[in-house]
């Protein structure tokens, strides 16, 4: 048995001396097995544990204390609870809508307000909307029990690494008292729930490193099945589970190197440490993964305000959308009344409304858009060029190669093109919607083409995928992706492309169809395959998640406003008085953290010179390999958003603050026990323990001062006399 197992048996608190211990030649009295080892310590070790558990208690019981404190305050609707509040109320009415995360978070915020005696009956509309009756606490303390186990992990992760009491306890002290984790864990939100399970994953990850020295016993296995299934459940809630998922690989791929490079191991010994990761860490969280789509895609099976933004194969699996074991006629014919759909992933309907582009917008003419919900205005009547349809009789049916007019339903206008620039699009052409009563020009002109069709092909609903060449100027009807301004009503743009390479962009199919004197047809036949619709919803959400634009008087940042606390965000309140919560950091924790990603650098350096001149200090062993992980987890959770194109909050920082606050408890705890290199006991341990009281009270006067903005307040501003915050804007950009 190597020594770093030998070692790993002999844990009784602090290591310092069993990590720079001599190894002495072998002998009677110096070999001893880890049994003897256990043995020999057993009381010492028993001596320890109490204080571990006192440790452990009180974290617990000021985490879950500080978490559950006023957690019905504010009783409204507060910031991003107008969403996720609505969606868990969705799945509780099985009701199928949109959003660009997986869907874990809400299920389990559906769940735990099913199981709280919610209804899902409270329409959450906006912010400041008040609950009255309405069982809202369960949702609030279902994601604050989850937030209060963060301090906890924090201290199990770091004692794992540090076997540091007073290291664990820095941390966890930091992160219990810290404005900004209380109250982002307190309301209805995804954040607390994936920073549960990116914690649960690097404990988990941490404990199966432990478990080193005896692979495949029953921990071993417990430790990495643990750590696939939290992997999952993060990336389940949010997309920036893959952080902690590339966190746990790199791990992994570290430790395999270092089996690969143990020669006691035989190859066939290896190939089982690679497989049993294969397993525990790829294949057991794909599982689960796809599992939580799959409960998703049962319990929402009825038609909702998410219907648009999918496929009409997709939308005809769900109870209540018009295409639901639906029949209409199967072949597009001149009279019929249609809407007509993008086949780019949330391109749109085709759709147009009285409102007309503004003034150097193009042509002022009626708006002609892409709309992602089923609406009124998102149907049009089919025209032969000449209006002159069968009036009795079966209507002709729409060919390849047709020629025909789009009139939009609501508003007699029809669908026009003209050499005008498109509003975004500035190489396109615009799309209008022009004449009065289906009277026009020869710019309302269409040619019908199938694709992969020939002339005289009939066009069928659904399934033809369709081309609108403009005859008067060659270009082709297409929606480009790209979201309008406020005049445009958010909605899609929608162009004429002169480039006629076909795309999904420039092809539509024919969704509702319309014509009483057409025979019906089933469309069941239609209904996609779990893998065809898992694929769709992924495209859906990542195309989604990369066009997310600021709302009005909603503060977006940059990633370097973060670490320094630059800017809160408001929860709720903007006035005297409303009950005002504010999304901010303890100043005195956040910027401790940042001085300690200054100073561990520093610190690395110095040990690395020290001990290539030949000292031997006792920690450097956990400040560059323990503080390194911590240091690596954060650079992951935090570096990649400069890289993004999508709009960026403060809260965002909270997965990557979480691995700062655990670097800063070991660096701390280290600098402060490195005053035996300059004084002597029990001077040492004198300032040592000085040092650690006077962290201590930092943060917790610094708690006392700010915690209004967590639990909330009314009364004047900081900036008005008589106000709780009066004198503490520290920072002029800080909004309370």
């Amino acid at each position: 048995m190597d020594e770093e197992c030998i070692t790993q048996w002999n844990k009784t608190g602090d290591t310092s001396t069993l990590r720079n211990r001599k190894i002495f030649p072998t002998s009677e009295k110096t070999l001893q097995t880890p049994s003897t080892l256990l043995s020999k310590d057993k009381n010492k070790k028993f001596s320890k544990d109490p204080p571990t558990r006192v440790l452990l208690m009180l974290v617990v019981g000021l985490s879950f204390s500080t978490r559950l404190y006023k957690i019905t305050e504010p009783p409204h609707v507060c910031w991003d609870e107008t969403h996720f509040g609505k969606m868990g109320s969705y799945y509780i009415n099985r009701t199928f809508f949109f959003d660009v995360h997986p869907p874990l978070g809400k299920m389990l915020i559906g769940l735990a307000g099913y199981m709280t005696g919610y209804d899902g009956t409270f329409p959450f509309i906006k912010p400041g909307d008040k609950y009255k009756h309405h069982n809202y606490w369960g949702m609030r303390g279902f994601c604050a029990a989850l937030g209060s186990c963060l301090p906890i992990f924090a201290y199990l992760i770091v004692l794992e690494l540090s076997q540091s009491h007073s290291a664990a306890l820095i941390t966890a002290i930091l992160l219990i008292f810290d404005t900004g984790f209380i109250t982002i864990s307190q309301y209805i939100l995804l954040d607390p729930i994936l920073m549960f399970f990116i914690m649960a994953a690097v404990l988990s990850m941490v404990k199966f490193n432990q478990q080193r020295c005896s692979p495949f016993a029953a921990s071993w296995w417990l430790w990495l099945v643990l750590t696939g299934a939290n992997l999952a459940g993060a990336l389940g809630v949010k997309f920036v589970g893959l952080f902690v998922i590339l966190l746990v690989g790199l791990n992994t791929v570290w430790d395999l190197w270092r089996l690969l490079g143990d020669l006691s191991l035989s190859l066939v010994e290896i190939a089982k440490h690679f497989l049993a990761r294969v397993v525990g860490l790829i294949l057991l969280p794909l599982f689960l993964y796809v599992t939580i789509f799959a409960i998703h895609f049962v319990v929402l099976n009825k038609s909702g305000p998410g219907d648009g933004f999918f496929s009409s194969a997709f939308q005809s699996r769900l109870i209540g959308n018009n295409l639901h074991n639906a029949s209409m006629p199967e072949y597009l014919a001149y009279g019929s009344t249609i809407t007509v759909k993008n086949l780019r992933i949330a391109g749109g309907y085709l759709h147009s409304h009285w409102h007309l582009y503004p003034e150097g917008v193009g042509a002022r003419q009626q708006q002609v858009t892409a709309y992602l919900h089923k609406d009124y205005n998102n149907l049009w009547l089919v025209h032969r060029q000449d209006a002159n349809e069968s009036q009795s009789g079966t209507p002709d049916l729409v060919r390849h190669g047709d020629i025909i007019r789009l009139e939009h339903k609501e508003t007699t206008r029809n669908l026009h093109g003209h050499l005008h620039e498109a509003p975004l699009t500035k190489k396109h052409f615009q799309v209008t919607g022009y004449g009065i009563n289906g009277t026009g020009d020869t710019n309302d002109l269409w040619q019908v083409e199938v694709c992969g069709g020939q002339n005289g092909d009939l066009v069928k609903v659904l399934r033809s995928k369709v081309r609108f060449l403009h005859r008067a100027t060659g270009c082709v009807l297409y929606s480009s992706g790209k979201t309008l301004p406020k005049w445009g009503w958010e909605q899609v743009e929608v162009t004429c492309s002169p480039y006629l390479k076909e795309t999904p962009s420039s092809q539509w199919n024919i969704e509702d169809h319309i014509n009483p004197k057409l025979p019906n047809i089933s469309l069941s036949v239609l209904k996609p395959h779990f893998l065809e619709i898992l694929l769709e919803s992924h495209i859906v959400m990542i195309r989604g998640n990369s066009g997310l634009k600021p709302k009005d008087n909603e503060m977006n940042s940059k990633p370097w406003h973060w670490p320094i606390n630059y800017q809160g965000l408001r929860f709720s309140g903007v006035n005297d008085t409303e009950y005002r919560v504010y999304l901010l950091g303890n100043p005195v924790v956040w910027w401790m953290n940042l001085a300690s990603l200054g100073l561990y650098p520093i610190m690395v350096a110095v040990v690395s010179i020290a001990i290539q001149r030949g000292f031997s200090l006792k920690h450097s062993h956990v400040l560059m390999r323990e503080g390194g992980l911590l240091l690596f987890g954060w650079l992951l959770h935090y570096a990649p958003f400069y890289t993004m194109g999508r709009v960026l909050y403060y809260h965002h920082y909270f997965p990557a603050m979480l691995f700062s606050s655990m670097l800063t408890g070991i660096t701390f705890d280290i600098l402060l026990k490195s005053t035996d290199l300059i004084l002597r006991p029990p001077y040492s341990d004198r300032l040592q323990t000085l040092g650690q009281m006077v962290l201590l009270f930092s943060v917790l006067y610094s708690f006392y001062l700010f915690h209004p903005l967590s639990y909330g307040m009314t009364g004047p501003l900081a900036h008005e006399p008589g106000s709780t915050m009066a004198g503490l804007k520290w920072m002029d950009s800080w909004e309370f």
